[in-house]
């Protein structure tokens, strides 16, 4: 069986991370999507939050799990038998970064490869960051996020302003 781990912060998940979701579970027999407690971040939901976020949106993607972990990847990878790691690619900047991330771990973890995929066209300007800013101002994300995550980041940005 064909496994991969497909990791990030997730905060909030974006149509973009769903996109490489989805085309990585084609890949795979078993998809893991590894949602990570990063104590260097302050995030604006929880882990359980982005969690169970993220098991709403995928949950008709029968080959895909969702879990919360902290720690390193690759030892979460060993311990599970996952010999992929999935990244996304959005521009040359991010290859940059992601290219000394996989160098390291493959450093660390030469049974463990990673994979990248170039995000769709129509997604490559996509960030969380950018999502989460534009709904700290009341604006539509209808073209950014999943439907069910609209309404939360709605409730969650007029919580904060009240």
């Amino acid at each position: 069986m064909s496994r991969a781990i497909y990791p990030g912060s997730f905060d909030p998940v974006t149509l973009g991370h769903l996109d490489i979701i989805k085309r990585s579970a084609e890949m795979f027999d078993e998809l893991t999507v590894g949602v990570l407690n990063n104590t260097a971040k302050t995030p604006l939901f929880s882990l359980d939050e982005r969690v169970n976020m993220l098991k709403n949106v995928v949950s008709d993607i029968p080959n895909v799990k969702v879990v919360g972990f902290g720690g390193l990847l690759v030892d979460y990878a060993r311990q599970n038998d996952i010999k992929v790691i999935v990244r996304g690619l959005r521009a040359v900047t991010d290859f940059e970064y992601e290219l000394q991330i996989a160098q390291s771990n493959r450093k660390v973890a030469p049974d463990i490869d990673t994979v990248f995929l170039t995000t769709n066209i129509q997604y490559s300007y996509l960030s969380s960051s950018i999502v989460k800013e534009y709904a700290s101002f009341g604006v539509d994300v209808k073209d950014f996020v999943p439907e069910p995550i609209q309404d939360i980041l709605k409730e969650r940005f007029a919580d904060i302003r009240v």
